[in-house]
């Protein structure tokens, strides 16, 4: 065995250990890359140095930040337009008929990254659902990053992730030019709020939520992972609750998920066992 060999195969201990993600030897490559900014940050030289560091830190921060450097932030604004046209049209008018009494919406978006599925929601809810305005909404983002969170809560973005998914009429509309940057309003950050959380730990939400985006986010999981979620996400969903996964993940959990096939999407509604 070499020694980078030995280097990677620790690496890849303290990603799984502090954020779930299995990262296959295949990729170790990906190491090199985005932990570049983290050994500048350290004023380390290589990635052996960075293990040395590791096994010779006994406080989590520097484990966490390698996890984080290591986990994918991929969002956009409306990301998979078909999830929200089906929320927007079917889903959510049964769920708001459901809520009368109560008078409250409450959404998870689970692996937030930097916000915008969490702002996307907000905007859906007041260009489309105006007899909310005297509602409780509360829209939750959630991310293992601590950057991202930051980001998030600043509601602050480039032209180029404006470009990605956010209609120009909703940008004129719910956006204020800061700089070379683009501002969520005010009121539609009053609507969301984000907090650094590890999906894998047990020392969770113990909230309940009307709808669940856990979209692209278990694909590196292993399957002991995968289910430990799901399974924190059915305690956190109410019973006519919807979940919403990547298109390419299923949660094989029959007892726990009844899967609800549309022509252009698909989402989970929870069982009771």
């Amino acid at each position: 065995m070499s020694s980078s060999f030995l280097d990677y195969e620790y690496l890849r201990g303290v990603v799984m250990r502090n954020s779930g993600n299995q990262v296959d030897p295949s990729r170790d490559y990906l190491f090199e890359s985005r932990l570049q900014r983290l050994l500048r940050d350290r004023g380390l030289q290589s990635l052996s140095q960075l293990v040395s560091a590791l096994r010779s830190d006994s406080s989590p921060t520097l484990q966490r930040s390698v996890a984080e450097a290591m986990t994918i932030n991929e969002t956009s604004f409306f990301r998979d337009t078909a999830t929200f046209d089906l929320l927007r049209e079917q889903l959510l008018p049964a769920i708001i008929a459901n809520r009368q009494n109560t008078r409250t919406l409450r959404f998870w978006s689970a692996a937030s990254s930097s916000g915008q599925e969490a702002y996307s929601v907000a905007i859906m809810l007041r260009e489309h659902f105006p007899l909310l305005a005297g509602w409780r909404i509360d829209i939750l983002g959630t991310d293992l990053s601590a950057e991202m969170i930051e980001r998030a809560s600043t509601g602050r973005y480039q032209r180029i992730e404006i470009n990605r998914g956010l209609p120009a009429r909703f940008l004129v509309k719910y956006m204020v030019r800061t700089g070379d940057e683009w501002e969520v309003s005010p009121d539609l950050r009053r609507m969301c709020r984000f907090q650094q959380r590890n999906l894998c730990q047990n020392n969770f939400l113990s909230e309940t939520f009307d709808v669940i985006f856990l979209r692209n986010v278990m694909i590196y999981f292993p399957q002991e992972t995968r289910r430990h979620v799901l399974l924190t996400m059915h305690r956190s969903l109410a019973p006519d609750g919807i979940l919403f996964l990547g298109l390419s993940e299923q949660p094989r959990m029959d007892s726990h998920w009844q899967t609800m096939l549309t022509p252009k999407t698909v989402w989970y509604k929870p069982l009771r066992p």
